[in-house]
C-alpha cells in the first residue's frame, strides 16, 4: 500500500525557516515525480514545487521561488522542502504528494496527477 507522511510543520516568525520532510514507501519512490502541496485557510489547495524522479526538474510557484527548495533522496525514500524567509502568507497545511509517473508535466500544480496524499503537516507563520 503506498503511503506518504509528512513531518516538520510548526510555528515560526516571519522570517524564520522550516525544513519539512516526507517519508514514503508501498512505491517505488525512486521511479515517481513528487509534489508539495498547501492548503491555506480560507483558500483552495494549490501546489507549491515539484521535483522529476532523478531530481532533473524542479518547478515552483512564483511566490515561492527563490525562498523554497525541493529536494529528494532516492536512497531514503524521502522528500523535503526547505522554506526560507517564511512569510505569513506561507502559513498552511502541507502535504506531500506522490505522481503517477517519474516525470512531473507542465501540469503539475493539477490535484488529478497525484495519486497518493499524506494527512499534511502545519505550518503556521507569525507576524
Amino acid at each position: 500500500q503506498a503511503q506518504v507522511m509528512e513531518s516538520g510543520g510548526g510555528v515560526v516568525p516571519a522570517g524564520g525557516s522550516l525544513r519539512l520532510s516526507c517519508i514514503a514507501s508501498g512505491f517505488s519512490f525512486k521511479d515517481t515525480c513528487m509534489a508539495w502541496f498547501r492548503h491555506p485557510p480560507g483558500k483552495e489547495r494549490e501546489g507549491v514545487a515539484s521535483i522529476s524522479s532523478h531530481s532533473i526538474i524542479t518547478e515552483y510557484r512564483e511566490n515561492v521561488k527563490g525562498r523554497f527548495t525541493v529536494t529528494r533522496d532516492n536512497a531514503e525514500n524521502s522528500l523535503y522542502l526547505q522554506m526560507n524567509n517564511l512569510d505569513p502568507g506561507d502559513t498552511a497545511m502541507y502535504y506531500c504528494a506522490a505522481g503517477t509517473s517519474g516525470s512531473c508535466t507542465a501540469f503539475w500544480r493539477s490535484e488529478h496527477l497525484y495519486s497518493t496524499w499524506g494527512q499534511g503537516t502545519q505550518v503556521t507563520v507569525s507576524s
